[in-house]
């Protein structure tokens, strides 16, 4: 055959190549696989390398050249052309042989179980469509322990990389023969390796390998376990333990750079699943969360359903309940008593203090009145022997105390203005919002702080009133508390089975205590039975009615804390 045939051929041929090539792609995509060649160049920075050793000839398997030294966009990971341009390069290649024994040898890297072409990529394009099976190259070898296969994308040889990497800086595996350190994207191995360099750092005398293990012990692992108590790999299918490790510690760092407090691993790990869980019946919730958003007015929001803090609360299996309590300062001296009451409470549960002011706009945080606030707030919880932080924000004081209250166990807050008669006034943000918006047990303190010797409880069977029992239970348990249930009969409509309920649960869990039975208005009942008894504290359900209802009919709980003379803790 004539030269110019030949090449004329050849440029049929390459039309059918890229006609190939873009097939190939489609297959490729369907099936999960690798659509471009590697780049040589970008994977040899990651790669963890042992030198270099000069094979010689070899006849190598074409499926094994995956990639190339600076001509990979040009080629599909067949070695099809994808670019026109290509044409006429392509063309004289195979045209100025007569059959593939005459092309002289390519020039390639080895890596692992793979090939890199530094010379003859056209050629390798040309066997490829021809059919060929092998070609001769000139073999350098690059040793690495990184395991790569015909299989490997960019991504998975970049994290193995990693990985290698990061396994021979710390020596894991060696003592952990069991280790399971799999991460999916790249780059988050070096986020593990900063922590434990601030680790190592912030002990002094660690050695980096040292402090790895450390690290894998005491920050890794108990992470990992909560991962798995809350089965939170479900939420983010397809992705592994360390994945999430990393994602919640990050976002647990971004959480404590916005709200200026620490916090807790798990309260990070369920803020991540609640906002970017992938499951379906998460997405559509939080759709249908911002579709009431801008649908229904924020006065008539229902608030959180009653027991979801207990549920929370119960996946951890804390001992104690109440491990941070927020407290809403004024600056008033009235505020003051609200901190009092805190520090009884956090002394009690051995509580972290989350103080909280809220300033009107950003330019008053800095303000000379706030730093002397936050300064006799720190004083009186060191003279309390209790362990604080304390935050101020710009906004509306309800909102923002609502918005941090989900980084708390239970709020404490001055009952300066009680929730109001008349609708207009029950519509119009403050105290009532606050009950029912909070996601939190709300303690209102009305007056100086008690002394926590006598509990009341009031209950009249409902759901929130059931979430009262359960903290009345607590309490009166575990500080030992005598506790008195008052159970106000309203009506021949009330369910009687509300008695049965509060003696049954009282009496399973050995809560010694009397239980009351009175006939008429609750708030009067209520305030009339905490005066007689010299109560301390008082228990009750929070809102029990739909929003509307409420307004239009008022509430028991608006009632008594109207007239409240001692500490109101509303139970949601």
């Amino acid at each position: 055959m004539l030269p110019s045939t030949r090449y004329n051929a050849a440029l049929e041929d390459f039309q059918r190549a890229r006609r190939q090539a873009a097939a190939q792609a489609i297959l490729r995509r369907l099936r999960g696989q690798p659509v471009a060649l590697l780049p040589f160049e970008e994977i040899y920075q990651h790669l963890p390398t042992q030198g270099s050793h000069e094979r010689g000839l070899e006849e190598i398997p074409l499926d094994a050249i995956v990639g190339s030294m600076g001509r990979y966009a040009e080629f599909s990971r067949d070695f099809l052309p994808r670019s026109a341009a290509l044409q006429n390069r392509w063309a004289r290649v195979k045209s100025a042989f007569r059959n593939l024994e005459e092309m002289p040898p390519i020039k390639v890297y080895k890596v692992g179980e793979v090939y890199f072409v530094l010379d003859g990529n056209h050629r390798v394009s040309v066997a490829r469509q021809h059919g060929a099976k092998t070609i001769r190259a000139y073999v350098t070898e690059l040793k690495t322990s990184v395991p790569i296969t015909p299989e490997s994308d960019l991504e998975e040889i970049i994290i193995a990389a990693e990985r290698q990497k990061f396994l021979e800086r710390t020596h894991l595996d060696r003592h952990y023969p069991a280790l399971e350190l799999e991460i999916s994207s790249p780059g988050k191995y070096r986020v593990l390796e900063h922590q434990i360099e601030a680790l190592c750092r912030d002990a002094g005398d660690l050695t980096f390998r040292q402090a790895a293990r450390r690290w894998y012990e005491e920050i890794y692992l108990p992470v990992v376990e909560l991962i798995a108590v809350h089965n939170l790999l479900r939420d983010f299918p397809g992705r592994t333990p360390a994945d999430l490790y990393v994602w919640i510690t990050q976002h647990q760092q971004e959480l404590e750079s916005a709200l200026g407090w620490a916090i807790a691993p798990e309260d990070a790990a369920r803020d991540l699943a609640d906002h970017h869980s992938s499951r379906p019946q998460k997405v559509m919730a939080r759709w249908r969360e911002r579709l009431l958003e801008t649908l229904r007015p924020r006065s008539m929001e229902p608030g959180p359903k009653p027991g979801e803090w207990r549920r929370q609360v119960a996946s951890l299996h804390r001992e104690r309940l109440f491990e941070r309590i927020l407290v809403a300062l004024s600056g008033t001296p009235e505020s003051w008593q609200a901190l009092d009451e805190a520090l009884l409470m956090a002394q009690r549960e051995e509580g972290l203090l989350l103080g909280l002011h809220v300033v009107a706009t950003q330019r008053g945080k800095g303000s000379p009145a706030v730093q002397m606030l936050e300064t006799e707030f720190r004083e009186r919880c060191q003279r309390a022997g209790v362990q604080t932080e304390f935050a101020v924000v710009a906004g509306k004081v309800a909102d923002v105390i609502v918005e941090r209250s989900r980084w708390s166990d239970l709020v404490v807050v001055h009952l300066a203005h009680p929730p109001e008669e008349g609708m207009l006034r029950q519509l119009a943000p403050g105290f009532h919002r606050l009950i029912r918006r909070c996601p939190r047990p709300l303690l209102a303190v009305p007056c100086a702080a008690s002394d926590l010797h006598t509990l009341l409880l009031a209950y009249d069977g409902s759901p929130k009133a059931d979430e009262a029992l359960f903290l009345a239970a607590y309490l009166a348990a575990r500080w030992r508390l005598p506790l008195t249930t008052l159970v106000v009969v309203t009506s021949e409509s009330f369910p009687h089975r509300a008695i049965v309920r509060a003696r049954e649960y009282l009496s399973q869990r050995r809560i010694p205590g009397n239980l009351l039975i009175r006939y008429g208005d609750v708030a009067e009942m209520v305030m009339q039975t905490a005066e007689t008894m010299d109560a301390d504290l008082l228990l009750m359900g929070g809102y029990s009615q739909p929003p509307m209802l409420d307004v239009v009919v008022g509430s028991a709980v608006n009632q008594v804390l109207r007239c409240a003379r001692r500490p109101v803790l509303i139970c949601r």
